[in-house]
Parts: structure tokens; C-alpha cells; sequence
């Protein structure tokens, strides 16, 4: 009889968990708190705009083919993926852009229309991230990190690579204009990270974005959840949903079964999580005692990445001009992160990304209407901010802040909208402290020392998503749920 996996969790991390097992030959059992799944790509529909709730960038599609290939089937039958030629629209609060994208010609312009003396650090830059994407995700992305020699093993490539500089700080050798060395450098805030403080292995996903491109899915990211949800019933993985595990069962060293809603008892073989690894530790696993000094030391040094603000809303009037992903920077950068990360407060000065599906997609929005969401970094729950008291105030501080600069007019021009705090992220997507992605991305927080795919402490509890390895970002997350190829052989 087929040995009995539960995957708690339906991120793009236990999806793609649950289908790796499942073609592996186990029993798979999938339970989802909410009536839908996703996670935070979940979707929602208001008043005929429909809004994807989270992660909206899809930079290495083949990840989610490959999900389809293990069972001899083609994604291009389920959904439809498609190259954008515009990747992001950077613009600066003096209203200086810069258009990025594929086109190293197009590039050229773009960097030379800042700093033409920059031009070759670029390509010197590009070439040197072309090395780090080749040992920090052709190499180990999919690979266990559980294991500190294999860890002491990477040492001198990840040294060579200079993975103990900041993303900041490795761009700031390369180019010296102050504007592009944000474009370049705004990675890691894609995965919870400050890019004075993230390893500088993360600038690889500006290699990645080159190497595949960025790609949207018709219909939303949330098309890709509904198509595999469908190959998932096609498979015979049992889907309960409305399900929350309030429990997981321990015995010794082993993890015996979870309990959902206060109630039900479900036994397994084996759990794989695609839930917040701190969150589980702490508030899911009730007994503690097999948790050794190392790894509650481990547990209290983490740093955890910064919060979100997703500010989602429809407007009656179309902004033919704005691209579909918008990232604009405040005044500030280093001292903003600063009070982001490190000093936990609110700032006037805000910087954000605006999220445009109907630029590609015009089934998102209304006929003659656009859809948009504006994500703005905010500090975590750690800063103790009243976002009950706070939200209004911070969502009208982003709609003024839009209406002076890339939507001119928006404020009359909304007509349906509402918002998510980190209290969200804390209350129903359960990361601790309402992080938007977990624990940060720092050199001390990655590979080795993130939580580890198959647990420290239980031997068949394992993870996949955010907290583990390799991290946030559907590239990482899905890498994640190959990693377990190579635990479960």
C-alpha cells in the first residue's frame, strides 16, 4: 500500500509538492485552510474586477511545466502563459523612468540615458550575475541543504562569488549612478529582503529575468492555481479544503498526524508544510522537548523579512500608458529600508510596486475599466502598528502619493477597492509576525541556515515554500518542492 503524505498548505510550494509526490507513486493528501487555494496567490473578485492577491512576476515558467511533464501532459492545455516585452517601468519621484526589459539594444539606451559611463559596468555586472545564477540556482537551488558539510563545501565558490557583499554593495562596484544602482539593486525586495543586507547571491535573479524573461498568465496568476488544481483531481490527490491544522501530532521524533479544526485527526507517514516554518515550530508543534539549544537559538536569532500594504482597486478610468508592473521609487532608499527593516516605522516617503494586469489581460477588469494593486513594503508585525487605526490613513497617503505622479487623477476615479495589512499575513496566511515573506534573505538566514527542507528535529516532517530553502519568489518556492525529489528518492 502507498505510503500516506499530508501537504498542509496550497502556495505554489505545496502545489508543486503534492504533484512531485504524488508522481512519485505516494497517497497525497492536500488540506487547505481557505475555501480556495493559492496562498497568497490566492485570487479575489469584487464588483467584476477580478485581482490576483499576490506574486504576479512568473520569471522561469518551466518550473511550472515541469509540474505538468512528470505526468506526460502539456501546460500550454490548461493555461496560457505569454512573454512580456516590457518588464518593469522604473519610475523615480523627480518622474524620470527607466524602461527594462530583454532588449539589450533597448538597454543600452536605458542605462546611457542616465550615466553612458555606466554602460560597460552593466554588461560587467550582468556577466558577473551569470556566475552567481549558475552556482546559487543551477547548482543548489534544488539541492538539500541539510547537511553542514555539504554547506562547508560551497564556502570557497560562494567566497569567489563574493556572496558576503550586499546586493547594493556588489551593483555599487559596478555602476556608480546612484538612480541605477537602485534599478539594479531592488531585487531582493521581490523575495522580503533589503538590499543593504541581502546576500549578494540574490542578485542572480537579474540573470534569471534575462535567461527566461517575464512572463504573465492569461487570466491571471490565478489561472495557474486553477490549472493545477485540475491536474491535481486528474491525479487522484484528495483536496480538503476549509481545512486549518491546528495541530500537528508528535511522538518522539515523529510527526504522526495532524489535527484540523480543533478536531478531526488525520494521520500520515509523512507531512511536507507550505506553511511559515516559525509559525509551525512555534504555534502548530504544542511539545517542544526534542528542540535542542542550537535550534531554539536558530529559532531566536531569525530576522524576519519586512511587511506588506496590498492595496487592491478598480478604476472606471483606463490608464492606457501605464505598463503592467510599475515599480517608483520615494526620495529615499537606504534610509526608507532602514526604517522598514531595522526601525519598524511607518514612512511618509513611500515606495511602491503597481501591479496592471489589464495592460495584457483586459478579462481582469470591466469593459472600458482597469484593475490595479499597489504593494508598498511596511514594517512588519514586530513594530507593533495599529493597522486598524492606520490602514485608512496609509491607503489615502499611497492614493495621493499615486494621483501626484503615475495614475494622475485616480482618486475620483476608483470605484472599487480594499486592502490587506500585515495582519493578514499574520491572521490568515499564518507567518509570524506578518511577514510578507518570511525570514530575511541574509547570508546567515540562506541555504544551511534557513530552515531546513526535511526538518532539524522530526525526520519525517519536511518544508517547502518561503522559509526553506532556497526562499521567497515562485522560482524559489518551486525549487523548493524539487528539493523533496531528492529527499524522497
Amino acid at each position: 500500500m502507498a505510503k500516506k503524505i499530508i501537504v498542509i498548505g496550497s502556495g505554489f510550494g505545496g502545489l508543486a509538492a503534492a504533484l512531485r509526490m504524488r508522481a512519485k507513486g505516494f497517497d497525497v493528501t492536500l488540506v487547505e485552510k481557505h475555501p480556495d487555494l493559492g496562498g497568497r496567490a490566492r485570487v479575489f473578485k469584487k464588483n467584476k474586477f477580478i485581482y490576483d492577491g499576490g506574486p504576479t512576476v512568473i520569471t522561469a515558467p518551466y518550473l511550472f511545466e515541469e509540474l505538468f511533464s512528470l505526468f506526460n501532459k502539456k501546460i500550454s492545455d490548461y493555461v496560457k502563459i505569454v512573454p512580456l516585452s516590457l518588464w518593469y517601468r522604473f519610475v523615480f519621484n523627480d518622474g524620470d523612468t527607466f524602461d527594462y526589459n530583454g532588449n539589450e539594444k533597448s538597454m543600452e539606451e536605458e542605462v546611457k540615458k542616465f550615466s553612458s559611463k555606466d554602460y560597460n559596468g552593466y554588461k560587467n555586472l550582468v556577466n558577473f550575475t551569470e556566475k552567481i545564477f549558475n552556482k546559487g540556482f543551477s547548482d543548489l537551488s534544488d539541492k538539500p541543504f541539510n547537511n553542514l558539510v555539504f554547506m562547508l563545501k560551497q564556502v570557497p565558490d560562494l567566497l569567489k562569488l563574493k556572496s558576503y557583499k550586499s546586493v547594493y554593495s556588489l551593483v555599487s562596484n559596478y555602476i556608480s549612478n546612484e538612480k541605477l544602482r537602485r534599478v539594479f539593486s531592488m531585487h531582493p525586495l521581490l523575495v522580503g529582503g533589503n538590499p543593504f543586507s541581502t546576500t549578494s547571491i540574490y542578485t542572480l535573479i537579474l540573470f534569471l529575468e534575462k535567461k527566461w524573461g517575464i512572463h504573465y498568465s492569461m487570466g491571471g496568476t490565478g489561472s495557474v492555481v486553477n490549472a493545477l488544481e485540475k491536474l491535481m483531481k486528474e491525479e487522484n490527490i484528495k483536496i480538503i479544503k476549509g481545512a486549518e491544522v491546528t495541530e500537528i501530532l508528535t511522538e518522539n521524533k515523529d510527526v504522526k498526524a495532524i489535527k484540523i479544526n480543533n478536531s478531526k485527526i488525520i494521520s500520515c507517514d509523512y507531512l511536507i508544510c507550505n506553511s511559515d516554518p516559525p509559525n509551525v515550530y512555534k504555534n502548530l508543534i504544542k511539545s517542544k522537548k526534542n528542540y535542542n539549544f542550537l535550534f531554539k537559538q536558530k529559532i531566536k536569532r531569525m530576522d524576519y523579512s519586512m511587511g506588506l500594504f496590498v492595496y487592491y482597486f478598480g478604476s472606471k478610468k483606463k490608464y492606457d500608458d501605464v505598463a503592467h508592473h510599475t515599480i517608483y521609487f520615494g526620495k529615499s532608499y537606504e534610509k526608507h529600508l532602514h526604517k522598514i527593516f531595522e526601525k519598524k516605522i511607518l514612512s511618509e516617503d513611500i515606495s511602491y510596486y503597481l501591479h496592471r494586469p489589464s495592460a495584457t489581460d483586459s478579462t481582469m477588469a470591466p469593459e472600458g475599466q482597469d484593475v490595479f494593486y499597489v504593494l508598498v513594503p511596511v514594517p512588519n508585525n514586530l513594530s507593533k502598528i495599529n493597522w486598524t487605526n492606520e490602514g485608512e490613513r496609509f491607503k489615502n497617503l499611497i492614493l495621493n502619493k499615486m494621483d501626484k505622479s503615475v495614475l494622475p487623477g485616480i482618486k475620483e476615479n476608483v470605484v472599487s477597492d480594499f486592502y490587506l495589512t500585515p495582519d493578514y499575513f499574520e491572521n490568515d496566511l499564518a507567518t509570524l509576525h506578518g511577514s510578507g515573506f518570511s525570514i530575511q534573505p541574509k547570508f546567515s538566514q540562506s541555504a544551511y541556515f534557513r530552515f531546513h527542507n526535511q526538518s532539524e528535529i522530526f525526520k519525517n516532517l519536511y518544508f517547502v515554500g518561503a522559509g526553506t530553502h532556497p526562499g521567497a519568489g515562485m522560482p524559489g518556492v518551486l525549487s523548493s518542492a524539487k528539493v523533496l525529489d531528492k529527499l524522497f528518492k
